[in-house]
């Protein structure tokens, strides 16, 4: 209960632009959430998809990968069904790398959304919290010049804390923010070296079966 108390006191002190600062954090910490849960989601149907894709591609059923990249929406698929189908038109490997990679670049923005918002209201958060700071001084510095000389220094100290409440709560939100930014980010980058892999294991496995020219065995997906 001290606990609580103390926070309620801490913001109630620092004035109104405490609150957009509140606004900025559970905003960025919503699309974070957001984020984090679309990610961990993608991963998981990516790497079904995969499982699902190398058995049709070992049975040489080359239809069904096509099919599940036109109905459904998991990246994974899509990728390798355009793969498929420049293969199934041209067994060159250089253009059958080329539609998954254009594959890659499709699925990208989709999953980088809203991610980089994060960055930008962490800087939000600072600068508000600077700009609060900046204001209470003005108006601490206004009231001491109209007060007491004994009162002065006592009001300005007390007036000075109460203003560097709104850069201590900017700085608060923005870390975790900036943090959650980078974690999400590498998230991301982890999704596309899975689809960057998943590329080469399709060829090598369309090498393998003796249908495409040049074959690479030393590159296999973790």
């Amino acid at each position: 209960m001290d606990t609580y108390n103390l926070i309620v006191r801490f913001f109630q002190n620092g004035g109104a632009f405490m609150y957009p600062i509140a606004v900025v954090l559970v905003v960025g910490m919503a699309i974070a959430i957001e984020r984090w849960l679309v990610l961990s989601t993608s991963k998981m149907a990516n790497r079904r998809a995969f499982d699902a894709i190398m058995a049709s591609l070992k049975k040489r059923d080359y239809k069904a990968v096509v099919n599940a990249g036109r109905d459904s929406r998991v990246p994974m698929y899509r990728i390798v069904a355009a793969g498929i189908v420049r293969f199934i038109g041209s067994n060159r490997r250089d253009e059958i790398e080329s539609a998954m990679e254009e594959g890659v670049m499709e699925a990208l923005p989709r999953l980088e959304k809203r991610t980089q918002y994060l960055a930008t209201l962490a800087n939000v958060a600072t600068l508000l919290g600077l700009l609060g700071t900046i204001v209470g001084l003005i108006a601490a510095f206004t009231a001491v010049a109209s007060a007491a000389p004994a009162e002065k220094a006592s009001m300005l100290s007390s007036s000075i804390s109460v203003a560097m409440n709104t850069t201590a709560f900017g700085l608060i939100s923005a870390i975790p923010l900036l943090l959650l930014h980078a974690l999400l980010q590498t998230k991301t980058s982890e999704l596309v070296d899975s689809f960057e892999m998943a590329g080469v294991k399709v060829l090598n496995t369309l090498a393998d079966a003796n249908q495409l020219p040049g074959r690479t065995r030393d590159t296999d997906p973790a």
